[in-house]
């Protein structure tokens, strides 16, 4: 069986990591090259690093701070946030990144993910999906919409369809995120994470809800994700990743060490 992966995020404005409800990003968490040393020395599976205002600024990822933060890591390292171009995944790669996480440029021009896929192999190339629950009426399968932009920008796709695309054009992963439970602490969005597990044949990633690791457990379990994504939680210190880990172990949860 394959262990399941718990990763800490970095999203990162303006040289600082933050944290806050619904992309709010409104609470300093720290100094990002810090924090990607601490995890790494915790034992954290991989460590992710978005530069969350990149899209929506239209402006190139701080390359420069992604740098820094690979010296001090040695376990795999996928970078987000700002990529446009084939150039840009190239860069990031040759900068220090594993895999490198697109979002908003995946939407507006597709072909970029058979590229990327193609060059470096799909293992480099993360698909990451930001999705809001849509309203349901009674008796209606629950759905969800893409939305970009750092969340800030509806495109009409279903995200169920759109993450069965993204597979097909070469992604080797999906990080899914839960518009909704963002920051909220009130736990993963289960069904949204499992259904598009259920959809596709790629691991899919976790994210948005995470407030202790009773919900890391039922997302790898019920939500039937291969790895968890969390932030706030690691950051300010209310539970270490070998905490975790230890917790889910106990609970039958195969990790690694």
């Amino acid at each position: 069986m394959l262990a399941k992966r718990i990763i800490p995020c970095l999203d990162v404005k303006a040289g600082r990591n933050v944290r806050g409800v619904k992309f709010s990003a409104d609470r300093d968490a720290g100094d990002p090259v810090e924090l990607a040393l601490r995890y790494d020395h915790d034992g954290a599976d991989e460590l992710v690093f978005y530069d969350i205002t990149a899209s929506a600024e239209d402006r190139a990822i701080v390359r420069d701070l992604v740098g820094k933060v690979s010296e001090q890591v040695f376990i795999p390292f996928t970078v987000g946030g700002g990529i446009r171009t084939f150039e840009d995944i190239r860069t990031l790669l040759k900068s220090g990144s594993d895999k490198v996480s697109i979002n908003s440029a995946a939407v507006t021009n597709p072909d970029l993910i058979r590229q990327g896929a193609e060059s470096f192999g799909s293992q480099c190339i993360v698909g990451a999906i930001d999705a809001l629950r849509r309203p349901a009426a009674e008796g209606q399968l629950p759905s969800w919409e893409v939305y970009i932009n750092g969340g800030r920008k509806p495109t009409g796709r279903d995200a169920l369809e759109w993450v069965a695309e993204l597979v097909d054009r070469g992604v080797g992963e999906l990080v899914i995120n839960s518009i909704d439970a963002d920051g909220t602490h009130d736990g993963y969005d289960l069904e949204l994470t499992r259904a598009v597990a259920e959809r596709v044949r790629v691991p899919v990633v976790a994210s948005g809800g995470c407030g202790n690791p009773e919900h890391i457990y039922q997302v790898l379990t019920e939500g039937q994700a291969s790895a968890a994504l969390a932030a706030s939680i690691f950051h300010f210190g209310e539970y270490t990743i070998p905490q975790v880990k230890e917790y889910l172990k106990a609970r039958g949860v195969v990790v690694r060490e």
